[in-house]
């Protein structure tokens, strides 16, 4: 057997491992606290400022939340985010190209870099809650008289 032959079969199963952990367990990110004090037009604000932020679209706004898509050459991510004066939840919707499958015990399981994604726009949501909460604040109040 050829040198390059017995470095290809011993490559292969390292390369099929590989591409076998490109799929990750399928959780939603855990609940963002709203900091008190801030109306559902703010939180509504900071969840759309994260989103375009990240290069998602918002594809319907509702009383409730805000549903977005992430739109790449060849996939497409989409999530619902409902929100309230209390917490901010994102929640998976549906996937073209991610490698979603849900295992017969009923683990979903998708593409790691979705989970990353995740996790950014988790991040920057409750980042931009804190900045609009410190925003709030740091404003006067208005006078009463002018």
């Amino acid at each position: 057997m050829s040198r390059s032959r017995l470095l290809l079969l011993l490559l292969l199963p390292m390369l099929l491992l590989t591409m076998a952990f490109r799929q990750t367990p399928l959780v939603d990110p855990p609940p963002i606290d709203v900091p008190a004090g801030l109306t559902a037009v703010q939180v509504s604000k900071a969840v759309k400022g994260a989103l375009i932020g990240r290069t998602w679209v918002v594809t319907a706004e509702h009383a409730d939340g805000i549903d977005a898509a992430l739109n790449g050459n060849d996939y497409q991510a989409k999530i619902h985010v409902a929100f309230d004066t209390h917490q901010v939840r994102i929640r998976y919707v549906d996937s073209t190209n991610l490698k979603y499958k849900v295992k017969k015990d009923g683990t979903r399981l998708i593409h790691t870099n979705y989970m990353n994604w995740m996790r950014y726009l988790s991040g920057d949501i409750g980042r931009d809650l804190q900045l609009i909460s410190a925003g709030a604040e740091s404003m006067p109040m208005a006078s009463p008289g002018g």
